[in-house]
């Protein structure tokens, strides 16, 4: 490894700051952040599964590793709030008719957010970089040797 080299762990939390901060912006028109973003993707795709909408626990679960439970209970609020989601039960969450066409609208502005952030990158370089970085959680989660 090269000892001049910044540590990974450094790149990996500006990455993440810098994705998270540019999405905030491009979202911010729709009333939206990044994790309210990934909240209604999550119940969207279980209102296609079933049509019986995802519970919050699924939401809590799945998204874990993106959020804390206070900022993904606050990224749920906010999308009952405006009217993106509903509860079509107690503990699940459905997108409305209105959600739904809003979010479709969504995904252009999303698109132009991963085309920027990966300009200059070739397919085979972000396929290495994501391999390298599920084998070091691999490495870092699986059992110790």
């Amino acid at each position: 490894m090269d000892p001049k080299a910044k540590p990974i762990g450094y790149l990996l939390n500006r990455t993440d700051e810098a994705l998270t901060r540019v999405m905030d912006g491009t979202l911010a028109e729709f009333g939206l952040t990044r994790v309210a973003w990934q909240v209604l993707n999550l119940v969207g795709e279980g209102d296609g599964t079933e049509g019986d909408g995802t519970t919050d626990t699924e939401v809590l679960s799945v998204l874990s590793a993106n959020a804390d439970t206070p900022t993904l209970t606050a990224a749920v609020d906010t999308v009952l709030a405006d009217g993106w989601a509903t509860r079509p039960a107690p503990d699940r969450l459905a997108l409305t008719p209105d959600g739904s066409r809003r979010l479709a609208e969504v995904a252009s502005h999303v698109a132009a957010f991963r085309t920027r952030s990966v300009d200059g990158i070739t397919t085979d370089e972000y396929r290495t970089a994501v391999r390298v970085l599920e084998r070091m959680i691999e490495n870092l989660e699986g059992p110790r040797p």
